[in-house]
C-alpha cells in the first residue's frame, strides 16, 4: 500500500501527464524514439506553440527531459523504465478495454 506522501505525489504526476491525449501521443513517440519539438509537432500534427505547453508539463512532472545539442534541444523520457511502464500500462488497459462486463459501459460513461 502506498502510504509515503512522495510515492502518491509521483503517481498523481504521472496521471496528470496522462490525463490529456496530447500528452499521450507525445510520450508514446517518444518511447519510440527521443525527438525535436519541431519534429514531434510535425509526427503528431499539432501547432508547435501548443506542442511547447504540453512538453513544459511533461518536464514539470518529471517525465520527460531537454537535452540540449547544439543550438537545439531534443526531447526523451527521463527513465527508460517509463517507456516499459507506458508498454504495460497500455497493454493492461488495452486487455480490459476489451474484456468490458459492463453492458451499458458506453451508455453511462463508465468503466
Amino acid at each position: 500500500m502506498l502510504s509515503i506522501a512522495s510515492d502518491i505525489d509521483a503517481l498523481a504526476r504521472f496521471g496528470r501527464a496522462l490525463a490529456d491525449p496530447i500528452r499521450c501521443r507525445i510520450l508514446l513517440a517518444l518511447c519510440e524514439a527521443p525527438a525535436h519539438p519541431a519534429d514531434l509537432a510535425d509526427k503528431l500534427e499539432i501547432s508547435r506553440t501548443r506542442l511547447s505547453n504540453h512538453l513544459a508539463c511533461l518536464r514539470d512532472c518529471g517525465i520527460v527531459v531537454a537535452v540540449p545539442e547544439g543550438r537545439r534541444m531534443r526531447y526523451e523520457l527521463s527513465d527508460a523504465r517509463l517507456g516499459h511502464a507506458l508498454d504495460d500500462l497500455r497493454g493492461a488497459v488495452l486487455a480490459v478495454e476489451t474484456d468490458r462486463t459492463c453492458a451499458d459501459a458506453d451508455e453511462k460513461g463508465c468503466c
